[in-house]
């Protein structure tokens, strides 16, 4: 019978602490990278290409990803006729929905109010919920209750998860120990922590990896780490084989008197945070570098002068972009604010007739986006941007 101490240690002794202390301290340090871009209608056009990309990687991982474009696609509700494709378009549309929703919802949320294990099913809930009746069952047939506990014993890989009537008091004690945990630091260890231990309690019949990795993206959210700029799911995705080992050898029983003083190996455990901290580390690293300033403005003259040489990406047969002309237009709507049309033509600096072609140009491309023919124009970042605005963020949108 399994006990709620079977997963102790939850969180590592003091003895162990200090590597895990000081990469969540270079965490906190480098998240304020991240600030100067924050208000910027860059950081506005980022976050929803950042969902997008978030569905792709945490399906991926799960081996139900579908392309980029196809991803796109079915926001326009434009759906593949192949069956299984369209089941993982649906797939991406509900972490695209349970992503928004759950951020709108619980914007207000503190860290310790996220490991509240009622928040756990909600999350479930609200993922296969958003998915077709006819596709809320697992790969062997059972059928998947949104929200639901699950009932039946199930092993994973090599582990047996604990009982149907130990989780909820499992979760429980999972919820009391991170709960308690304040200084910012030692939540961002909770996180990476709680992970595997999520993991290892299994609670559901399906979809456990998709709610540990939502869980610790909202959490991180919560944390004021990421602000919608980066998330763990795509260090995760790139480190698919290295993410399965360390939540495998997290999962192995404690070794010998030095291994902690929990049924499961502390060292595991350990290792496990290491590497997830490791990876939201070199996210938003990654993320800082390719949002400065001064990178940013340099590839977008890049794309200018890339839409400049070849008229055909934007459905015209000789060049209407004039690189040198636009770069300083583009960069105030990029980096400060909407402006009117009128506002625009006299950036660009040409004549009238000129300045509308520019402009028509740019919004067929997708670089400027606005509500009206007449509108405001505004900032936009469509997926055929990322090559060139931000090289090896997305790499299989190159592929296409």
């Amino acid at each position: 019978m399994t006990s709620t101490a079977s997963f102790e240690p939850l969180f590592p002794e003091e003895r162990v602490l200090d590597p895990l202390l000081d990469r969540a301290s270079e965490l906190v340090g480098a998240s304020e990278g991240l600030l100067p871009v924050l208000k910027t209608p860059l950081a506005a056009a980022l976050v929803p290409q950042l969902r997008l990309m978030n569905s792709y990687y945490t399906n991926k991982i799960e081996g139900q990803h579908t392309t980029p474009a196809r991803i796109e696609a079915a926001l326009r509700e434009q759906y593949s006729a192949d069956i299984v494709e369209r089941k993982k378009q649906h797939l991406a549309l509900a972490h695209i929905a349970t992503e928004i929703g759950l951020e709108d919802d619980w914007e207000t949320l503190s860290v310790a109010a996220l490991f509240e294990p009622a928040r756990l099913s909600t999350l479930h809930e609200w993922f296969f919920s958003l998915l077709p009746a006819d596709e809320r069952f697992t790969s062997e047939g059972a059928p998947i209750i949104p929200g639901e506990l699950r009932k039946v014993d199930v092993t994973v890989g090599r582990h047996l998860a604990p009982e149907p009537g130990m989780i909820a008091p499992l979760l429980d004690a999972w919820a009391r120990r991170y709960a308690r945990i304040r200084a910012r630091e030692y939540q961002l260890i909770a996180i990476a922590c709680s992970h595997h231990r999520l993991a290892w309690v299994h609670p559901f019949t399906d979809g456990n990896g998709r709610v540990a990795r939502l869980h610790s993206h909202l959490a991180l959210r919560a944390a004021g780490l990421t602000h919608g700029l980066w998330s763990p799911l795509r260090g995760l995705a790139r480190e698919h084989a290295q993410y399965y080992a360390r939540l495998s050898e997290a999962d192995q029983t404690r070794r010998n008197d030095l291994d902690g003083r929990g049924n499961l190996s502390q060292e595991g455990l350990v290792r496990f945070a290491q590497f997830f901290l490791d990876c939201c580390l070199d996210q938003l690293s990654f993320m800082v570098r390719m949002t400065g300033f001064e990178g940013i403005t340099d590839r977008l003259r890049d794309l200018l002068r890339y839409l400049d040489s070849n008229p055909w990406s934007i459905g015209s047969e000789k060049s209407v972009i004039k690189p040198e002309t636009t770069a300083l237009a583009m960069e105030f709507v990029m980096l400060r604010r909407a402006v009117t049309r009128a506002e625009f033509a006299q950036m660009l600096g040409v004549s009238d007739v000129l300045a509308r072609r520019i402009t028509r140009s740019l919004l067929d491309f997708g670089l400027l986006e606005a509500p009206s023919p007449r509108g405001d124009l505004s900032f936009g970042l469509p997926l055929k941007s990322l090559r060139l605005l931000f090289p090896r963020l997305w790499p299989e949108v190159d592929q296409e």
